[in-house]
């Protein structure tokens, strides 16, 4: 049976991947898994969400007129880019380094999770090294995309600095509708860009990494098996992704709720103690990662659901999609 003869469902997956959170959680019960598959989850979602924010500003300072307030910036940076401009240097070093170390824990993380939830393992070592040669893969299409996707965002914001200059210079400043109007125009560019590239990072997620992890291939070659599924039925990734949308709503509420009620409850049962390590600096990032690992393995259940449900999703185009069978090595590549 052919792909598009195949009876597609946003809706059938929903029962089995209920049933696989059952499995896998709560039949047995054992805490120690729990914590063994969170912390292969809280990997593969690393650096997803709000992290620590820190607040260097003082109180509003007030001007006597507009302009001022940039006049005074620009003195301050000049008499001070001697040390401004290694230190913005450095910083923004230190930024990209960690986000591409980040990049690489949660690529090589994806396959950990999906090898955890397919086959109802609770293993970290193994997994890491099966596949290794699958993160690294992930991880520079990732990287490049992004890349990508940061150098068109310049340009677009290259196009509007242009355009705004063009528009307000010799003017007496900004006018409402040159505002309106570069507003619409940056919606109009921006949103179906972010849109496009969200899109890839979903589907590279949801299907081409259950596909790496099947035919133990690269990104670029399960990327060339989707994209023959996906250009065949685009209309139901549409619906996919739509219902996705409805997902994430409630999954994010709930997540949302219970991420709250924890610290809450750790606030009390630690009198406090917990919440004023936000606001130390140099202990915020930590308890931010060891917070957030615990909340993932709290909300484990939610987790598993969704990795499963774009699994068993993807197997009701073929049954050489899926992966809910023997380890990877033993299936033979088409």
């Amino acid at each position: 049976m052919t792909p598009q003869e195949t009876k597609i469902s946003v809706i059938d997956p929903i029962s089995p991947a209920i049933d696989r959170v059952k499995t896998i959680l709560f039949r047995p019960f054992d805490v120690g898994k729990w914590f063994i598959i969170g912390f292969c989850a809280w990997l593969a979602y690393l650096g997803r969400g709000g992290g620590p924010s820190f607040n260097f500003g003082g109180g509003r300072q007030r001007y006597g007129t507009p302009g001022e307030p940039l006049h005074h910036a620009r003195e301050f940076l000049i008499e001070n880019l001697f040390w401004i401009l290694p230190v913005v240097v450095t910083v923004t070093l230190i930024l990209i380094i960690i986000g591409f170390v980040i990049t690489w824990l949660s690529s090589r993380g994806h396959f950990m999770f999906l090898h955890c939830v397919a086959l109802n393992k609770a293993e970290v070592v193994a997994p890491w090294r099966k596949f290794k040669k699958q993160g690294n893969s992930l991880f520079l299409f990732r990287i490049v995309v992004g890349l990508i996707s940061f150098a068109i965002v310049m340009m677009l914001i290259a196009m509007l600095v242009v355009i705004g200059v063009l528009l307000f210079a010799g003017r007496g400043g900004p006018n409402p509708l040159g505002i309106i109007f570069m507003g619409l125009f940056a919606f109009c560019l921006i949103v179906p860009i972010a849109i496009v590239f969200a899109l890839i990072n979903k589907f590279t997620l949801d299907f081409v990494v259950p596909l790496m992890f099947l035919r133990q291939g690269t990104c670029i070659t399960a990327w060339r098996e989707f994209w023959r599924l996906l250009t065949g039925n685009i209309g139901k990734f549409t619906i996919y992704i739509l219902f996705q949308i409805l997902i994430f709503l409630t999954v994010g509420i709930i997540g949302a709720s219970v991420a709250c009620l924890f610290l809450v409850l750790l606030a009390c049962f630690t009198c406090g103690i917990a919440c004023c390590f936000l606001g130390i600096p140099l202990l915020n990032i930590p308890f931010a990662l060891v917070f957030g690992y615990l909340v993932t393995v709290l909300l484990l259940p939610l987790s598993v659901f969704g990795r499963s449900y774009s699994l068993l999703y993807l197997r009701q185009y073929s049954t050489s999609f899926d992966v809910f069978g023997p380890e990877p090595s033993e299936i033979q590549a088409i």
